[in-house]
């Protein structure tokens, strides 16, 4: 519907940004669709995402690297949620994220799903993996 808005998930980071966003898009397919970055001028280090734009699986997502250190960070109160196409799916991304992460619900068999993992990546973001 023209004028529609849109709601995109946008992650925050403190100088990953880049190196979030290649990796999502490597892992789960996609492409950055747009970057801007900060200039010698700031506020941000030069060079680092001021602002991004990239698609995993279909979902428009945005980044960037917050130029004022934050004294929060990511929470698994707030995840992403992925409905995997087979349990080889479940098992490569749990594995991928998984490095340098931690799991919330090790990767296993659960009532509401035949396999299932629940973790935070290496830069903190929470994911749910589920297959029907």
């Amino acid at each position: 519907m023209a004028g529609e808005s849109e709601i995109d998930p946008l992650l925050m980071f403190e100088g990953r940004a880049q190196e979030a966003m290649d990796f999502y898009v490597a892992l789960f397919g996609g492409e950055v669709v747009e970057v801007a970055r900060y200039g010698a001028e700031g506020p941000g280090p030069e060079g680092t995402i001021m602002h991004a734009r990239f698609r995993i699986r279909g979902q428009a997502m945005r980044c960037m690297d917050s130029p004022i250190q934050h004294a929060f960070t990511f929470t698994p109160s707030v995840s992403l949620f992925v409905t995997c196409r087979d349990e080889d799916d479940v098992r490569r991304l749990a594995g991928a994220l998984l490095e340098g992460g931690e799991a919330l619900m090790p990767l296993g068999e659960y009532g509401f799903s035949r396999l299932y993992a629940w973790v935070n990546d290496r830069f903190g973001v929470s994911w749910q993996l589920f297959l029907p």
